[in-house]
């Protein structure tokens, strides 16, 4: 079963195509989008050795001619001296205007293979191809590039729109136990935010911790519906100029989480989660968010198996710090997306420092 999802932009719009065995038909997707003949295909080893060789034989299959980079995996090499090595080989091999960087990876791969892409000569084709659910439903979708600055997470980055976003579900089957978790911390975020209907069918499912408990239909499902929520905010708010920033809900406290960790301790979908608790409590006590539907939501996130506690040893007073580095900033006050009912959500920067101690003392 195949599904199309259209993301509609007034520069340029693309397609987020799911279907089963599609990386098979990465190079013909491609070719239809009348893209030039030299692709860089970037990756880490580890994914490369599960699926590098099929997506080049695709791709010159189709007629492109295909050289490959491969990164060290892991949110700590999201740095330029790794956007340097892109440079060097996209140099080596001539690539030109016309010319396409594929991502082939999780988050990671996909925003540093962006950002590459946005700035080799000013700017060039980008093909998302993800493979964790985190980036499935999340980061491949929307354009957001960029690598991180030893400060602060993704605060180098640029706005890429990628020619096509190509979702293979089968490949979810390599996909280590705790990053499906961490993928599921981003779909419970789009029943928060925008779409009660997938937060219900989410608490409807047994099992939600392992992909082997969860069958290839609701799969689909969870996919579908998370991309649509993705596709419906960007193509009304491109660059995060109002609406767009909703999808950042439980990020705030989850980037300081994850920094002040040093993004070893905890990934990114477990800083998500516990962000995503924090902000419920919050939401709570301005007296915005029923007690129930907090407890529903931080129900659903112990069901994944994603962390609800904050790491031990990590400092209340840095976390207060750190938030002040966080791109949402405006005017020195920090901006929190606060739940007001399942499926909706406001932004509001009229949170008190005492308030944001409060909660995580308590957690």
């Amino acid at each position: 079963m195949t599904s199309v999802i259209n993301v509609n932009l007034p520069e340029q719009s693309y397609e987020i195509a799911i279907a089963p065995s599609s990386l098979d038909q990465l190079g013909q997707q491609m070719a239809s989008l009348k893209l030039g003949k030299k692709v860089l295909l970037v990756s880490n080893p580890t994914i490369f050795k599960h699926f590098g060789e099929r997506a080049i034989a695709s791709l010159t299959s189709a007629g492109f001619e295909v050289a490959s980079c491969t990164l060290p995996p892991g949110e700590r090499y999201k740095t330029l001296n790794s956007i340097q090595k892109i440079y060097d080989i996209a140099l080596e091999n001539r690539l030109e205007r016309s010319a396409t960087m594929v991502a082939l990876g999780g988050g990671v791969i996909g925003d540093m293979t962006g950002f590459a892409a946005a700035t080799w000569l000013r700017g060039i084709n980008v093909v998302q191809v993800p493979t964790t659910l985190l980036a499935m439903v999340d980061s491949a979708i929307g354009g957001k590039t960029g690598v991180n600055h030893p400060h602060g997470k993704n605060l180098i980055g640029a706005f890429h729109q990628p020619r096509l976003v190509l979702i293979d579900p089968e490949v979810l089957k390599t996909l280590p136990m705790r990053e499906f978790r961490a993928g599921m911390a981003e779909v419970i975020k789009y029943g928060v935010i925008w779409d009660a209907e997938l937060f219900a069918q989410l608490e409807a499912s047994k099992r939600l911790d392992q992909l082997r408990y969860v069958k290839p239909d609701l799969i689909t499902y969870i996919l579908t519906r998370s991309c649509q929520a993705k596709a419906d905010v960007v193509s009304k708010d491109e660059k995060e100029g109002g609406l767009r920033a909703i999808l950042n809900y439980g990020h705030t406290i989850g980037h300081a989480v994850e920094s002040l960790t040093g993004y070893r301790l905890v990934n990114h979908g477990e800083a998500v989660a516990i962000g995503m608790v924090a902000a419920g409590q919050i939401a709570v006590e301005l007296g915005m968010w029923q007690k129930e539907d907090t407890e529903r939501q931080n129900a659903l996130i112990q069901k994944t198996g994603l962390p609800t506690q904050l790491p031990s040893g990590v400092d209340i007073e840095a976390i207060i710090d750190a938030l002040q580095l966080d791109k949402k900033v405006k005017a020195g006050k920090v901006r929190f997306v606060l739940p007001t009912e399942i499926g909706v959500v406001t932004i509001t920067d009229e949170v008190p420092s005492d308030i944001i101690r409060q909660v995580l003392r308590g957690m």
